[in-house]
C-alpha cells in the first residue's frame, strides 16, 4: 500500500468551510514541498469566501479583493469545491474519515455572546451578527426585519464589527447603494428614522478594539457628527501607559480631537461613549424603548490593562428602539466534532483536535481560524494561523501519526457519496457563473453587484433546483 502524499497515492485532505482560513489551509497544503496532495473544500452555502463575503462591510471593497487569492487556490487542478454541502446534515464526520487522510475544520464562530441583562430578549434587541448578515445578503438572515422607525439605536461593544454597524446605520443610504449591499437593506435604510447612534464601550478609549481607520471612517460620514464626551476620555495611569501602543495612541488622539470639536451641527449624531455598561433594556409593549447604563470605574487588572466595575451611578438613554450587541462570538457545536463549551470553540491543542478540552489528540483531524482560536484577528491573521496548523498536519504525516482506519482515496469517492445521498453539490465553476450573474445584475442596478440572498435563488439560477 502506497504512503499518502506520494505520486502513486496523493494525500487527501477535506477542508470544511470555504472562508479565509479554509482557503489559506488549502493554499498552505498545496505549497508544501515534495507533497502530492488533493484538497476538497466543503461549504454549507453555494457561495464561498465566508466572512470575506458575508461579514466584511459593503463599503470596504478593498478588503473584499482578497477573494482573488481564494479564486487562485480554487482554480488549482488539485482542488475541488463542494458548495451547498453541510457537515452534520448532508455528510457526517464518519463519511469524511472514510474518504480523507486528514480533515481540517474551518467553519468559524457563527453564534454570538449574550450580555446577560434584563430585557435582552425584547423585540428590537439583536446581535450585531444578525444585522451584518442581513445587510450583506447572507441567506441565514434574509428574512430578518429591523424596525428602523425609532429615533435612536445603540451598539454595545467597541470592536470593528460594532463600528461597521454604527457606520451602516449613520451613513447616507445613497452612498451605500453603489456597493454590494443587499437590495432589501438599502430599501429599509432609505426609510430609516434613526438620527442618533450610540457606540457603547465598557472600558476606555485606550482599550478600544477598533482600528484607527475604522474610527476615522465614522468621523468622515458627511451627514453625521462624531460626538465624544471630554470626561469619558480622561485617562487613568494604566491607560496612559497603554498609549505606548501606536494604534491605541492613534485612536485616543482622534477621539480627543473629536471631543474638542464638540457636538457639531449635522442632523445625524454618533455618540461614542466610554466606561459605560448596559444594565437593562427597558421595554414598552414588548419592544425596546430605552437602555439603562451604569457608569464604570476602571481599575488595574494586574495584567497591564484595566477592568471595568460598576460605580452605582446610572443614566437612561430614551428613545432607543434598536440595540445591537457586539460583545464576542461563540462557535456552534457540530455533530461529531469535539467542542470546548467553556471556550466556545472546537476543542483543540494549537490546531490538533482533542477529544475534549485538554483531552487526548484525535488523529488526522485539525482546526483553523476562529473555530481554533476564538474570534480574534483580521482576515490576514487567518493565513498565519492556517499555515501553522498545516505545519502540524505535515509533521504528523511524516511521523506516521495518521488515523489507522481505511480510507477510500479514489477521486470519485466523494461524488459517489453525495450522489447516493441525493445531495446537489455546487462546483466552483458553477459558483463563478453565479458570481458573473451577480455582477451583471449589479451593473443594471448601478452598483458593484446584486447578491443572491437565498440559496433557492442561487440553485434556481443554475437550473439545479429540484
Amino acid at each position: 500500500m502506497s504512503t499518502p502524499g506520494t505520486a502513486e497515492r496523493p494525500l487527501c485532505i477535506a477542508v470544511v468551510g470555504a472562508g479565509p482560513s479554509g482557503f489559506y489551509a488549502a493554499e498552505a497544503a498545496l505549497k508544501a514541498p515534495g507533497l502530492n496532495v488533493r484538497v476538497d473544500i466543503f461549504d454549507r452555502l453555494p457561495s464561498p469566501y465566508g466572512l470575506a463575503r458575508g461579514g466584511v462591510a459593503p463599503d470596504h471593497q478593498k478588503i473584499k479583493a482578497v477573494t482573488a487569492v481564494y479564486d487562485r487556490v480554487a482554480s488549482d487542478p488539485r482542488v475541488r469545491f463542494f458548495g451547498n454541502v453541510k457537515l452534520g446534515k448532508d455528510v457526517t464526520v464518519e463519511d469524511l474519515r472514510a474518504r480523507y487522510d486528514q480533515i481540517v475544520y474551518a467553519f468559524g464562530c457563527e453564534s454570538d455572546r449574550k450580555m446577560g441583562i434584563p430585557g435582552e430578549d425584547l423585540k428590537g434587541s439583536y446581535s450585531a451578527t444578525d444585522f451584518v448578515g442581513w445587510y450583506n445578503g447572507h441567506p441565514d438572515y434574509r428574512d430578518f426585519q429591523f424596525d428602523l422607525s425609532c429615533e435612536a439605536a445603540a451598539v454595545v461593544g467597541i470592536g470593528n464589527v460594532a463600528i461597521d454597524v454604527v457606520r451602516i446605520l449613520a451613513q447616507d443610504p445613497e452612498v451605500l447603494a453603489k456597493t454590494d449591499i443587499a437590495g432589501h437593506a438599502v430599501e429599509a435604510l432609505r426609510k430609516s428614522k434613526v438620527k442618533r447612534v450610540y457606540l457603547l464601550g465598557r472600558r476606555g478609549p485606550v482599550q478600544a478594539a477598533f482600528s484607527p481607520k475604522e474610527i476615522e471612517e465614522l468621523g468622515e460620514i458627511e451627514r453625521a457628527d462624531l460626538v465624544v464626551r471630554q470626561e469619558e476620555i480622561k485617562l487613568d495611569d494604566v491607560s496612559k501607559a497603554g498609549l505606548s501602543n501606536s494604534e491605541a495612541k492613534k485612536n485616543y488622539d482622534y477621539l480627543a480631537e473629536a471631543a474638542h470639536k464638540g457636538a457639531g451641527t449635522k442632523g445625524h449624531k454618533i455618540f461614542s461613549r466610554f466606561c459605560v455598561s448596559p444594565v437593562e433594556l427597558i421595554g414598552k409593549d414588548g419592544k425596546v424603548s430605552a437602555i439603562k447604563l451604569e457608569f464604570n470605574n476602571l481599575t488595574p487588572d494586574g495584567k497591564g490593562s484595566v477592568k471595568a466595575s460598576g460605580s452605582g451611578k446610572f443614566e437612561t438613554l430614551e428613545g432607543v428602539g434598536l440595540v445591537f450587541r457586539s460583545v464576542g462570538y461563540r462557535g456552534i457545536p457540530v455533530a461529531g466534532v469535539p467542542f470546548d463549551d467553556k471556550a466556545g470553540r472546537v476543542a483543540n491543542d494549537n490546531g490538533r483536535i482533542t477529544a475534549s478540552a485538554g483531552g487526548p489528540v484525535v488523529p488526522s483531524e485539525y482546526v483553523v481560524g476562529w473555530a481554533k482560536r476564538g474570534p480574534s484577528g483580521l482576515i490576514g491573521t487567518n493565513r498565519a494561523c492556517s499555515i501553522a496548523t498545516v505545519g502540524l498536519m505535515l509533521e504528523d504525516l511524516k511521523a506516521g501519526k495518521l488515523a489507522k482506519h481505511a480510507v477510500d482515496a479514489s477521486i470519485e469517492a466523494t461524488p459517489r457519496l453525495l450522489a447516493s445521498k441525493n445531495v446537489k453539490a455546487i462546483t466552483f465553476a458553477q459558483w463563478k457563473t453565479l458570481d458573473k450573474l451577480e455582477v451583471e445584475n449589479g451593473k443594471k442596478a448601478g452598483k458593484i453587484r446584486e447578491k443572491f440572498t437565498r440559496v433557492s435563488e442561487m440553485l434556481d439560477a443554475l437550473g439545479t433546483l429540484v
